[in-house]
């Protein structure tokens, strides 16, 4: 197997590729966020203190989906498009299915 061969096979590079280092510091920034709110259960920190928390951790998580969703359409599905109808409805169906699962979260 040529060297070609093995790049025709290999999976595409995900849409947040490009936003990678922005997506983690993000995520660390979250990760972060929740384990200050286990300190605050650890410290019996007031309920609503500890909820507010938790809703602020749950936003910027939200946010990061939303991110990665947009450029999932932006890349990958735009990239299927120009594929194939075939491979468009594909990733259409896969985007349906993400929002979906958003939406129930």
């Amino acid at each position: 197997m040529s060297v070609t061969d093995d790049q025709d096979t290999a999976a595409p590079a995900p849409g947040y590729s490009e936003t990678k280092d922005a997506q983690l510091r993000r995520l660390r920034r979250i990760e972060g966020q929740v384990r200050g709110i286990a300190r605050m259960v650890e410290n019996d920190t007031y309920c609503i203190d500890v909820l507010t928390q938790v809703a602020a951790a749950t936003r910027a998580l939200q946010a990061v989906s939303v991110g990665l969703l947009e450029e999932h359409i932006a890349h990958c599905v735009v990239d299927a498009a120009r594929t194939s109808d075939e491979a468009a409805a594909e990733k259409v169906d896969e985007v349906t299915a993400a929002v979906t699962r958003l939406l129930r979260s």
